[in-house]
């Protein structure tokens, strides 16, 4: 699963880094990605999430909230 994150975190992912949350994407199986294209699974889009959010859109690219993304890789938060 190729992984995008854009905009700011919320929630339980509020404190992680642009880089601990690639690092999370990783530990969960994923692949962490800076861009949005036709092979990107999922795009965890935080407030103020812009261009890349409005891509992900054209693209059909599923989209998640920070809460949601915590949710699904809830066993790896510490």
């Amino acid at each position: 699963m190729r992984v995008v994150v854009t905009g700011a975190m919320t929630g339980n992912l509020e404190k992680l880094s642009r880089n601990e949350m690639n690092e999370l994407i990783e530990r969960a199986g994923g692949r962490s990605s800076s861009s949005v294209s036709k092979k990107t699974s999922l795009v965890v889009a935080g407030e103020g999430a812009g261009s890349k959010r409005v891509k992900a859109e054209q693209l059909g690219v599923r989209l998640a909230t920070p809460d949601e993304f915590a949710t699904l890789v809830a066993g790896l938060l510490e």
